[in-house]
């Protein structure tokens, strides 16, 4: 039921938005900062925030104080399922990114609004289109929007963080802003494990304290990924006792 539910609400929702994509584009002309600010607004009220409610997910947010509402900051979190995205959006500063993998940029719909909240598309297969990618990352953390990654690369589904690619912070340390680990659990208890149908669930999500790159020697750098796998495996073991 809850899964019927939650495709009627995101027919609704697409109809809706279709009016709004022509207002926030022409909005985009004058303000591409604004068309970014008013989508992720709109985005989280009228998308993710009712679906999380509709998909009976009880949020539980830790670490609020973490969460750098004054500048902007690479979020570093594990991957277990599609509503990651939800429980980071609902929680992450304004404005904020997401990376995400080359195919979500394929979905009608889900592509256009991740655009215009300058979210990225990263092809891991392709070195120069991932440099790229990389880039353009690192110009949005310098103009101030928070950028959302998650370090394993994939949808991890063992009990075990997966390896993180030393690549993804490479965005905190070109850009020389801070990293906030984010620690994610359940997530994938409300969808991914009883693929195709919703079932409620209490997601964790914790903010760790930041990182700050410039205070860290060379050893430090060489060892930063492996440093925050640590840290976010050490908070999902331990957040996993409340669930």
């Amino acid at each position: 039921m809850r899964s019927i539910i939650v495709a009627f609400y995101l027919l609704l929702y697409a109809i809706v938005s279709l009016p709004l994509f022509l207002i926030f584009y022409i909005i985009g002309k004058f303000s591409p900062s604004k068309k970014a600010y008013l989508s992720q607004k709109f985005v989280n009220n009228f998308g993710f925030r009712p679906i999380l409610f509709l998909s009976g997910v009880r949020l539980t947010v830790k670490g609020r104080e973490n969460i750098l509402q004054d500048q902007a900051a690479l979020y570093v979190f594990n991957h277990r399922g599609f509503y990651d995205i939800l429980a980071g959006y609902t929680t992450a500063p304004y404005p904020t990114a997401f990376v995400s993998k080359k195919e979500i940029g394929k979905v009608p719909m889900v592509s256009r609004w991740m655009k215009y909240m300058n979210c990225l598309f990263l092809d891991r297969s392709d070195i120069r289109q991932g440099l790229q990618t990389i880039l353009q990352g690192v110009e949005l953390l310098k103009n101030g929007t928070s950028v959302y990654i998650a370090p394993e690369g994939t949808r991890n589904t063992g009990e075990e963080l997966l390896e993180f690619h030393a690549a993804s912070f490479k965005l905190a340390e070109k850009s020389k802003c801070p990293i906030v680990p984010v620690a994610l659990n359940n997530t994938d208890e409300v969808l991914e494990k009883h693929m195709p149908w919703i079932h409620k669930a209490h997601v964790i999500i914790e903010y760790c304290e930041p990182i700050y790159t410039e205070d860290l020697d060379r050893t430090q750098r060489k060892q930063l990924a492996n440093n925050v796998r640590d840290i976010l495996s050490e908070k999902v073991k331990a957040n996993k006792k409340e669930i």
